[in-house]
């Protein structure tokens, strides 16, 4: 388990979700001010932005939380591990993600605010269909499995570049522009910007990405059962950042 007390990794926890709220309200805002007649360009000015952005996020906060930034990679992370002992506890959950939450709706207000719109302005983006749900499922259920099988096969090194490149990807290549995060979702819907979803269309959202997650523990049972005993590292693994080293000492 983590050294790092419960209390730095929730903060960090929910700067994280913020900042990288942030990156995806305020590259969109900006996409669509600087390409204002192409959908197109927009969308992979807003991938583009994210993707870089949820790597450095990963790099900068992993080692004191494991970069979670999403309640439905917590929430695996104390499924897979709870009969090892690895992953977060039920008390750990209970912290990371709430701080999920309010982190996402603060990194929406400061995205708006950033770009001179209201701090909160509820979107109109209607975003309710079958075919996005499924495309949320697939996103959320890709995402679990790259996470979990980089832990399982001793990569998790790779996290920052593979989960920055796969959510940039899933992007294109998923109808529902790969949300994959129910804190995120929740937090786009207080910005009527590029990346905004209405509060309406929440629902929905929600329970495909749940779905999603359980699809994910499915696929990881059968391709990587050893998946729960490499749990405790999160996105990335946690280090003691308590430690005195090298120029801090």
């Amino acid at each position: 388990m983590s050294k790092t007390p419960l209390w730095r990794r929730t903060v960090a926890e929910g700067i994280g979700t913020g900042l990288l709220v942030s990156v995806v309200i305020g590259s969109g805002i900006a996409a669509a001010k600087l390409s204002p007649s192409d959908v197109g360009l927009q969308l992979l000015e807003n991938a583009f932005a994210t993707a870089l952005g949820l790597a450095v996020l990963i790099l900068m906060l992993g080692p004191v939380s494991g970069a979670h930034f999403n309640p439905v990679v917590s929430a695996v992370d104390w499924w897979l591990g709870r009969r090892g002992g690895s992953g977060l506890t039920s008390r750990d959950l209970s912290a990371y993600v709430p701080a999920q939450v309010v982190g996402a709706v603060l990194g929406a207000v400061l995205a708006n605010l950033m770009y001179g719109e209201a701090a909160v302005s509820w979107s109109t983006t209607d975003r309710s269909s079958g075919h996005l749900w499924l495309g949320e499922v697939v996103a959320t259920a890709g995402l679990i499995v790259l996470i979990f099988a980089l832990a399982a096969s001793g990569r998790s090194a790779l996290a920052p570049a593979a989960v920055g490149a796969y959510i940039g990807s899933a992007y294109w290549f998923t109808s529902s522009t790969s949300f994959a995060n129910p804190a995120a979702t929740i937090g786009r819907t207080f910005s009527d910007t590029f990346a905004g979803i209405a509060p309406g269309s929440l629902p929905g959202f929600l329970v495909a990405q749940v779905a999603g997650a359980a699809v994910g523990v499915g696929l990881l049972a059968l391709l990587y059962p050893s998946a729960g005993r490499a749990a405790d590292q999160g996105v990335t693994p946690q280090i003691d950042t308590t430690a005195r080293t090298g120029a801090f000492e």
